[in-house]
């Protein structure tokens, strides 16, 4: 048997579950040929001694926010890309949290742009219209992982609504379904909203069940970051039970988390509830990152009310006197209840669940507030002279919105070790480095860091367990053909790593600090990542679901 590549002697983690086992794995023109104990009987143009490493199928992070960085046409990329090699991913799932870069039609062109500035490296032209085109993008500037697309619900509703509360016309949404439907048939791997961010946060219940129905009747995911995490967390979760209830689709609760120390308690219950559903004949799954803290963009510590019309809007309204003070009033009072898409509704109130002191400044866009960077909101206020209210809005209006942060007091850790417990938990980043101030150490660390603490420093859970929950778990909730799994005619998506040493090294503080010990990553049969550094090699491929060709 002739292959490019034969990976000799490893201790063969499969992505299926199963006990590990010594086995040499075969690669031919992108994908795996054989997997056994082929001892003479392949002639390989190159050999990989992997003795005593672990080989496993590359890692699927089915909740990455690289809409924007992947399609960024420029040298810079493969930088901001290279802690996501180190840590073993192959391939990732973008378009969460209603979140993403297409579809784009209607106003959505005007406005998506402003409200993904958050996660945009520097402005360039969005030259796409549909999912199609967009993963059309993503090849020709070419790829050094797979991408995948979910169809987020945020562009949808400002194409087809602008950027405005209240319920949407039966023509809006039949806007909004059709091109839900045209999406999917181009490949799409499911729907996902995010009901904390504009335009999800004024949507209905009855909405999202319309579109997520549209999902279920071509059995795709729906994906949800929920209503909230604090006060409105149980009910957030009954309303994505009551989607799947009413429309059969399979929803997935993304990034699981209780948010703030006085809510953490909820955790147990949630997931009883959730488990419950999955009793009744729900589908429903969930995905965690290994944190206790969260990033996202500074705008979501604002009322619903002053997101109206964009981002210029909130700059506007901060400007001015009257309106400020209206807007301090509901970020220091204002908790959240249920419904909050009704008018004067807010579904997560983040100062009031965790403190100015527990949200920080994780990137601005100037030099002049570089400072800032780092800083909670307290210690602005106290740097700036000022209340932390009116710090980080004059920090907003000089930045004219670009700012983002972390939020701490995610879940507590013994409700990260709950959620590592739980087998139908997949593990994810939702997170990227957009190379803008401090990005989330889980950009660079979030795979290893449960391989390294929770599997082999804690012992929660076996390494082929995690390995399953971060390949073959992922790769069936989405329908990903060929990919998760080390068998014969599987993509050659694949890591190497030693379980003795492997570890994250990014903090808060410092986090593009590459992980250790990931000693080689190969992308559809290619190294991408070997000895500690990009190859610079771009084998990716744009993955459209019900799609295996290369």
């Amino acid at each position: 048997m002739r292959a490019d590549l034969l990976v000799q002697n490893g201790r063969l983690v499969d992505g299926t579950g199963a006990p590990e086992r010594k086995a040499d794995v075969a690669i031919r023109a992108g994908k795996i040929v054989a997997v056994g104990n082929l001892g003479e009987s392949v002639d390989a143009q190159e050999v990989y001694d992997a003795s005593g490493q672990v080989v496993a199928p590359g890692f699927i992070d089915i909740h990455s926010h690289g809409d924007l960085i992947l399609a960024w046409p420029s040298e810079d990329r493969l930088r901001l890309v290279a802690g996501r090699l180190a840590q073993g991913i192959t391939t990732e799932i973008v378009g969460n949290c209603g979140l993403g870069a297409a579809p784009l039609f209607g106003a959505g062109r005007e406005l998506l742009p402003h409200l993904n500035a958050w996660m945009t490296p520097s402005s360039f032209e969005w030259s796409w219209s549909g999912i199609d085109s967009y993963l059309t993008h993503l090849e020709r500037i070419g790829l050094p992982v797979n991408v995948g697309t979910l169809v987020p619900h945020g562009p949808l509703r400002l194409g087809a609504h602008r950027l405005v509360p209240g319920e949407t016309s039966g023509t809006a949404r039949r806007v909004m379904a059709d091109v839900v439907d045209a999406a999917l048939d181009e490949g799409a791997f499911g729907l996902s909203a995010g009901l904390i961010y504009p335009p999800g946060m004024y949507t209905s219940t009855a909405e999202l069940s319309f579109l997520a129905e549209r999902a279920a009747l071509k059995n795709a995911l729906f994906t949800c970051h929920i209503r909230g995490s604090s006060e409105t967390l149980l009910p957030a979760v009954e309303e994505i039970i009551q989607i799947g209830r009413e429309t059969g689709v399979h929803v997935h609760h993304s990034h699981a988390e209780a948010v703030g120390r006085s809510h953490w308690e909820k955790l147990g219950r949630f997931l009883e509830m959730e488990a419950a559903a999955r009793a009744e004949g729900i589908e429903l799954t969930a995905d965690m990152f290994p944190y206790t803290v969260a990033a996202t963009m500074m705008l979501a510590i604002f009322p619903p009310w002053s997101l109206e019309g964009g981002l210029p809007r909130l700059i506007s309204r901060l400007e001015d006197p009257e309106l400020r003070g209206r807007i301090r009033h509901d970020v220091e009072t204002v908790a959240p209840d249920w419904p909050p898409w009704r008018e004067g509704g807010w579904p997560h109130n983040l100062v009031r669940a965790v403190g100015w002191d527990r949200i920080r400044v994780s990137s601005v866009g100037s030099e002049r507030n570089r400072s800032a960077e780092g800083m909670s909101l307290a210690e602005l206020g106290r740097a700036r002279g000022k209340d932390p209210f009116d710090a980080i809005a004059d920090l907003m209006v000089e930045e004219g919105g670009g700012v983002g942060q972390f939020v701490l007091d995610i879940t507590g850790e013994d409700g990260l070790r709950t959620l590592v417990g739980r087998p139908d938990v997949a593990f994810v980043t939702d997170a990227n480095d957009y190379g803008k101030g401090k990005p989330h150490p889980a950009a660079y660390g979030s795979f290893p860091r449960v391989l390294g603490r929770y599997v082999r420093e804690e012992q929660l859970l076996g390494l082929s367990d995690a390995i399953r929950r971060m390949t073959s778990l992922p790769a069936d909730l989405l329908g990903l053909e060929g990919r998760g799994r080390l068998e014969e005619d599987a993509f050659a998506d694949l890591v190497v790593l030693d379980p003795d040493t492997i570890r994250d090294q990014a903090t808060l503080d410092e986090p593009r600090q590459p992980s250790r010990g990931i000693a080689r990553v190969l992308v559809n049969g290619r190294t991408v990542y070997a000895d500690g550094a990009l190859t610079g090699t771009l084998p990716g491929k744009g993955l459209r679901r019900h799609s295996i060709s290369i």
